[in-house]
């Protein structure tokens, strides 16, 4: 099936960091190369980011592509649901993304699942605090893994200056908490977005993969939930 030829197309597309001939891509996917220029002009316009032309060879830019996708009624509700709650309790740039990235599934669905996507039943309670932040900052310094000096006001007042090392951010209906290993205390720390004060992204990476930070404070959240 054509579908399955363009998803395979792609899955060999990300396979390669350099431009691939047409013709390389035609042989391994058994087809002409005229059918290829039409397979990559039409995931183009659906809109994957593959640079190249007839004669140079194509590459697939870095991002995130999903072609068109078979979704049940049950699953179309659960991403209404989930991009409902972002609009409410994301910070703004997550919220305008989460309206972004719902336009972008509405645009591939069926009409009459479209109109049954806006009428989902499932609603979002109000936020205990407008989602007025941008924690776009915190998101870069945890995806370069770079070290954040932040002031930070505790809850009885106090302030201090720390050096953290952010992985992970949590979106509750209270607001945001950033999770980080605090250098101060050396150990891993939980700090409300909205009590940083003057947030710097450092130059220095620190020193651990982030995905071993997150793992280690999930196991250490387990450990204090069970006693």
């Amino acid at each position: 099936m054509r579908t399955e030829r363009l998803l395979q197309l792609l899955q060999i597309l990300r396979q390669h960091r350099l431009p691939v001939s047409g013709q390389r891509l035609a042989d391994e996917l058994n087809i002409s190369i005229r059918t290829l220029y039409r397979d990559i002009a039409t995931l183009q316009a659906q809109g994957a980011q593959i640079d190249g032309e007839p004669g140079m060879g194509y590459v697939l830019k870095p991002g995130f592509f999903l072609p068109p996708l078979m979704l049940t009624e049950e699953e179309i509700s659960a991403i209404m649901l989930g991009v409902r709650w972002v609009s409410v309790f994301g910070d703004v740039p997550m919220a305008s993304a989460a309206d972004a990235a719902l336009a972008k599934v509405t645009a591939v669905l069926p009409a009459d699942l479209v109109q049954g996507a806006n009428e989902v039943p499932l609603r979002v309670g109000p936020p205990g605090e407008l989602a007025t932040e941008d924690l776009t900052l915190f998101r870069t310094a945890i995806r370069r893994e770079r070290k954040l000096a932040i002031r930070y006001r505790a809850a009885d007042g106090q302030e201090s200056t720390r050096v953290i090392w952010p992985f992970a951010i949590g979106y509750f209906a209270q607001g945001r908490v950033l999770a980080a290993w605090c250098e101060l205390r050396q150990d891993f720390r939980h700090f409300r977005t909205a009590w940083i004060a003057d947030p710097m992204m450092m130059d220095q990476a620190y020193p651990r993969r982030r995905h071993g930070l997150f793992q280690e404070w999930r196991e250490k959240e387990l450990r204090l939930r069970q006693g």
